[in-house]
């Protein structure tokens, strides 16, 4: 699996709605954070290494009702704190 994070920007006042639609619906969904800036969500998805990242983006994402626009992030390499 891998993990790609797409930006969400919402219409006006539809951010909370749209998180909870996608945590509630969209099974790839590891994380959805609310963020600043100018978009208003951030998710973390895990999709199988075959799944293309441009057509669930654009069929599972963006047509969520409220969302407006993506950004989104392929990643490489995950790194954390050694540990001992």
């Amino acid at each position: 699996m891998r993990a790609i994070f797409v930006m969400i920007k919402c219409e006006m006042g539809q951010a909370y709605r749209v998180a909870r639609q996608m945590a509630d619906t969209i099974e790839q969904l590891s994380e959805m954070h609310s963020i600043s800036g100018q978009y208003d969500l951030m998710g973390k998805f895990y999709l199988e290494a075959d799944q293309d990242i441009g057509m669930f983006v654009v069929e599972t994402l963006q047509t969520v009702p409220g969302v407006k626009d993506t950004y989104t992030l392929q990643t490489f390499n995950a790194f954390s704190a050694a540990k001992g």
